[in-house]
């Protein structure tokens, strides 16, 4: 027993310095691919060596096998990778009632984890194997690829025989495609997620294993070169695939080895690691370079190590995207080319035909020859009923066609008509452009758009990279126009309704951050972008206009909703001034409220919305001649909030002790449906208040809360006696509780009474308002009344994301225009308690709040208040606050 432990130790140990020097070669190999595949199969071969001495040592007898499977069975092992093993008993063995079979099993599984193997093993018999594999289609695709480590040849032969009599190719390649759709799904179809799966997501290595696989299963060859020798694949995209094979196996290999564990996922935290690996390091943006590889490095705008890694990733990813589809689809036809496809041939003019609704072209060389074909492939996909894609024949000279769509063909005028065709037609808009954009045609037609393919956008915000925000954004604004969408955005929908050019907002998408990345104002660099392609265009002078607009604005109806007080004329006004016209501000709110949506589906709430279109509407009213007028504004809410007081019995003059200490700001800041709220329960309660007997104090704080009128959240009212510290202990309470506050209005009354409304969210309130409200109402109020030292905060945690890609911290204090009252602005990544830590600052400076707009953008806060208090005016305190609050953001 002991010279056995012996041998074990002596073989762990042989395995372990092994791997370590197999582990170094891939460590150390640079960003050269070279030889990744020869070290995985060094990997592999070693494990088997391993295995085959321990299965001696376990005794097993002739009849038994030690079989490969899964992706074990390729041949190629990754650093933390389970090994598959399959134990093949003789037909009829089985280890129930064995108890000598049993025990061997057991004492050869435990010595595969003594020496540190991680082994996945399945025991059965032949016949079991191929029972698991007609009811199971992933047992069917693990045992294709199983292999004998150790044991009898004729028993594993018999086993893939009768794998294969029971193998459906056809019905094989159907549940294989249904399982990779799904699996694509599941990481949003897209290989341009920011932290992709470089295994499982949309380009990445499973879609080249999935080809191999059908492949394999209809007997059309098991490796690329046997692919190609059979017609399947070019040799180009042969080359291609072993390319990009290669790199996305060396970074999922870094990911092992940099994460000590299985780890697949390009995760912020390893990508600078892994990029360093690569030899990256931070250096100038680079423009666009060949489709099969990532662009070269110009002296223009410092990127991340990662950023240079990321981007090389995204192209092999889309280029495997590529190949994965034209590949499956020529599979799928040899497939099927016992079924008689004559009669699915329809031709549509002399250049393409209708193949079983996929679009064919004529000839391989179709687009060589008549490079005007290439543009009117989209074109007939949009226009031609029945056609639902593109046929392996068309993907594939679209490929080959790359070189041709140089800069005379982007300055075709016949592209050019045929282009903004494309961006005219009634439907297929957003499948157009996708397509154009995964076949590469998109960014060799327009050239800027290149260079923002798989660039990444780390501002905490964005959560696609630039390309496909952009064709996120185009979708949002093309779902304004269709009304099947019209239950999502129902105003949107409506103002679209009115819109007689709706390509306008097209263009407009596509160019509105077609800049980005390249250093200086994205807006005015697109702007810039957007006139020449008007230009070349033919693009009419007054439409022009409107996209250029469009294009170097489309942060400024954000911007000023989300940080700007609506409720002052001058602000409306402003804006007025700068859209001109109603035709404008209707275009730039529809591209607005796209744009937000797009970026991130945690961004957009329904309070951002309101917002939006609050201004909006405000706008509008001033752009038809009426300006802004606060008493005019004040007397009609008041008349509306009495009609609704009316509705609920409040007797006659009883809200005029409230409103009698109320001012203009007040009632310019509420809506009359708020201040009918507000009304009713301030009224009702300080009257049980001031009843002797109640045992409540007079001056006890109220704080009532309702589900809030915009949809999403509560909105709730705090009435009490006014103290420096009340904002900051308020925020403490909603940042303890679970709450995220949104928005904030506060409003100091005639009596030194704060009146102030909040709106805030949670996770689990749609589901447990009812109790949520009540515990706000009766928490809230006894924080308030507890009065005392504020507590110190809370050491927040940061995101793994914020920890990747900080934003540096920013603080701008300065005066409004009327010098009255001061605006603070911050910028910061986001973590737990940092509104409560910033208004702790200011309640130590004795600084008031009376307006504060909290947008949180993904995992970035820009938060806007508006303040007042003396320290303000000596500018010595100023810096001292500034410096403070700086110095809470970092945290």
């Amino acid at each position: 027993m002991a010279e056995a432990a012996g041998d074990l130790g002596a073989l762990r140990q042989r395995y372990r310095e092994n791997k370590t020097t197999l582990f170094t070669q891939l460590g150390e190999q640079g960003s050269s691919t070279r030889g990744v595949r020869r070290t995985l199969q060094q990997l592999a071969r070693l494990t088997d060596g391993t295995l085959r001495q321990l299965w001696t040592n376990a005794g097993f007898g002739p009849g038994f096998s030690l079989l490969a499977v899964g992706g074990y069975g390729r041949g190629e092992l990754f650093p933390n990778s389970d090994v598959d093993v399959l134990v093949l008993l003789p037909d009829g063995a089985t280890p129930d009632g064995d108890e000598a079979l049993k025990a061997r099993l057991e004492s050869f599984i435990g010595a595969c984890w003594d020496v540190g193997l991680e082994i996945g093993s399945s025991v059965r018999t032949a016949a079991e194997c191929v029972e698991e594999a007609v009811r199971d289609v992933t047992v069917q695709t693990s045992l294709l690829e199983c292999r004998l480590i150790v044991g009898s040849r004729a028993q594993f032969t018999g086993l893939v025989r009768r794998l294969g009599e029971v193998m459906d190719p056809k019905a094989f390649f159907v549940a294989k495609t249904l399982e990779m759709r799904q699996r694509h799904t599941k990481y949003e179809n897209t290989p341009y997620s920011l932290e992709p799966n470089c295994k499982e997501s949309p380009g990445g290595l499973r879609d080249l294993q999935v080809i191999l696989w059908v492949a394999k299963a209809a007997g059309l060859g098991r490796s690329w070169d046997e692919l190609a020798r059979r017609g399947l694949a070019t040799p180009l995209e042969v080359r291609q695939i072993k390319a990009n094979e290669a790199l996305l196996s060396l970074i999922r290999a870094r990911l092992h080895l940099l994460a000590h564990r299985r780890e697949d996922r390009l995760v912020f935290d390893l990508q600078t690691a892994v990029a360093e690996s690569f030899g990256y390091k931070a250096q100038a943006q680079a423009p666009a370079g060949p489709d099969e590889q990532p662009p070269a490095p110009t002296a223009r705008l410092a990127r991340r190590a990662s950023e240079e890694l990321m981007r090389r990733y995204y192209w092999a990813a889309k280029a495997v995207t590529q190949l994965n589809q034209i590949l499956l689809l020529n599979i799928e036809e040899r497939l099927n080319s016992d079924e008689s496809g004559a009669d699915q041939m329809r031709p549509i003019n002399e250049r393409f035909y209708d193949k079983a609704g996929m679009l064919e072209v004529a000839s391989d060389n179709l687009y060589i020859q008549q490079p005007h074909a290439i543009l009117e492939t989209f074109l007939l996909y949009q226009t031609t009923v029945g056609i639902k894609g593109l046929s392996a024949r068309t993907l594939r000279a679209l490929y080959n066609a790359r070189p041709i769509m140089n800069g005379a063909f982007r300055a075709d005028p016949v592209n050019h008509a045929t282009f903004l065709q494309i961006l005219q037609q009634p439907e297929g808009i957003t499948h157009a452009m996708r397509l154009m954009n995964q076949t590469s045609v998109l960014g060799r037609y327009l050239w800027v758009f290149r260079h923002i393919v798989g660039q990444m956008q780390h501002d905490l915000f964005h959560v696609y990279t630039v390309d496909q925000h952009i064709l996120m954004v185009l979708r949002n604004v093309r779902r304004f126009f269709i009304a099947e969408h019209s239950h999502e955005y129902p105003f949107c929908s409506q103002l679209a309704a009115g819109w007689d050019k709706p390509w306008i907002f097209y263009v407009a998408a596509l160019f509105h951050d077609i800049a980005k990345g390249r250093g200086g104002d994205h807006s005015e660099l697109g702007a810039r972008d957007v006139r020449s392609f008007c230009r070349q265009h033919g693009i009419a002078r007054e439409d022009a206009k409107l996209i250029e607009f469009l294009v170097s604005e489309h942060l400024t109806m954000s911007r000023i909703a989300q940080k700007e007080d609506l409720s002052d004329p001058d602000v409306i006004t402003a804006f007025a001034q700068r859209v001109g016209n109603e035709r404008y501000l209707t275009a730039l709110y529809l591209l607005t409220v796209a744009d937000i949506r797009g970026t991130s589906p945690k961004v957009w709430n329904a309070w951002k919305g309101k917002l939006l279109e609050d201004l909006y509407r405000y706008t509008l009213r001033a752009l038809g001649g009426r300006a802004p007028d606060p008493d005019a504004v004040v007397e009609a809410r008041k008349r509306e909030a009495l009609s609704m007081l009316a509705l609920h019995a409040l007797p006659h003059q009883a809200h005029k002790a409230l409103w009698d200490t109320l001012d203009v700001g007040y009632f310019m800041r509420h809506q009359a449906d708020e201040i009918a709220w507000h009304t009713r329960v301030l009224t009702r309660q300080l009257a049980i208040n001031a009843r002797s007997g109640t045992g409540v104090p007079p001056d006890a704080a109220i704080v009532r809360a309702r589900l809030s009128p915009e949809g999403e959240g509560l909105q709730v009212l705090v009435y009490s006696p006014d103290q420096n510290d009340l904002f900051a202990r308020i925020c403490g309470y909603f940042d303890n509780a679970g709450f995220s506050i949104l928005d904030a209005r506060i409003h100091t009354t005639m009596t030194g009474h704060a009146l102030d409304t909040f709106q805030v969210v949670a996770p689990t309130l749609s589901e447990h308002y009812r109790e949520l409200i009540a515990m706000v109402e009766n928490k809230l109020a006894s924080t308030i009344d507890e009065r005392g030292p504020l507590p110190p905060p809370s050491k927040g945690r940061l995101s793994r994301r914020v920890k990747s890609f900080p934003i540096t911290p920013r603080v701008d204090l300065r005066p409004d225009e009327k010098a009255q009252r001061w605006l603070l602005s911050i910028s910061a990544s986001d973590r737990a308690g940092l509104l409560y830590c910033i208004s702790r600052v200011l309640a130590q400076h004795h600084i008031s709040v009376q307006l504060a707009k909290v947008s949180t953008l993904g995992e970035r806060v820009e938060d806007t208040f508006l303040i007042s208090g003396p320290e303000l005016q000596v500018n010595k305190r100023q810096i001292e606050i500034e410096t403070e609050l700086l110095e809470t953001l970092e945290g």
